[in-house]
């Protein structure tokens, strides 16, 4: 049957692929890679599995509403299909989290296509790699989030990943009060990766490709 695979290429690393993903990568007929304004991160970091093979970037501006991106991007994958058996699109860290490919997704199955989907190593699981800190352990809780949240509700809460940390200076303040460590990893697994804990240094950065680990010490 004809199958779309969801493929999970993780932060950055390339060695960070599943054995899966790599499978499916030189199974597949054409790469569907998501660009923006004409690069596309996704590509270049798995750009040395991808040699002889067909690739396909599908537009989606970052920052930008992306809802008739999406749609347009489903009719190109089903009309591929019409020729092919397998095709992948390749997503940075996990496809299922916080990730372009979920609303691909909800577009492609109006088409009717098989879609199985290869989970991948997120940003946050390599955060806390980098920093040789403990996700969770037992009676931990953990909260992951991309919005600014109420900080009167973190009282029974462990620790706080920020995937888009939007007020950096309030938020490292007040968590500050309530007691938690701040680490800032920008870029993790690429060029350019810095993990920072000073504060100032921290609200001047403005990458995109950051998140904030608060924690209980």
């Amino acid at each position: 049957m004809k199958t779309f695979y969801g493929i999970g290429i993780g932060p950055g690393d390339p060695e960070l692929l599943t054995l899966k993903a790599l499978r499916v990568i030189n199974e597949s007929s054409i790469i569907f890679v998501p660009a923006s304004k004409g690069k596309s991160l996704a590509k270049e970091i798995v750009k040395g599995y991808l040699m002889g093979k067909k690739i396909i970037e599908l537009n989606f501006p970052m920052g930008e509403e992306n809802k008739f991106n999406y749609k347009e991007a489903a009719k190109i994958i089903n009309e591929v299909f019409r020729d092919i058996d397998v095709a992948c699109f390749l997503t940075l860290g996990d496809p299922l989290t916080y990730s372009t490919f979920i609303y691909l997704y909800r577009e492609i199955n109006k088409f009717g296509i098989k879609v199985e989907i290869i989970p991948g190593v997120t940003s946050y699981n390599a955060a806390f790699s980098k920093i040789k800190l403990p996700f969770a352990v037992k009676n931990e809780s953990v909260l992951i989030t991309d919005k600014n949240i109420e900080l009167d509700k973190v009282n029974d809460i462990d620790k706080i990943i920020f995937l888009k940390a939007n007020n950096k200076k309030e938020i490292i303040k007040k968590l500050k009060e309530k007691g938690f460590k701040n680490y800032y990893i920008k870029r993790c697994t690429l060029d350019g990766e810095k993990i920072l804990m000073d504060e100032e240094d921290i609200e001047k950065d403005e990458d995109y490709l950051a998140l904030i680990i608060s924690f209980r010490e």
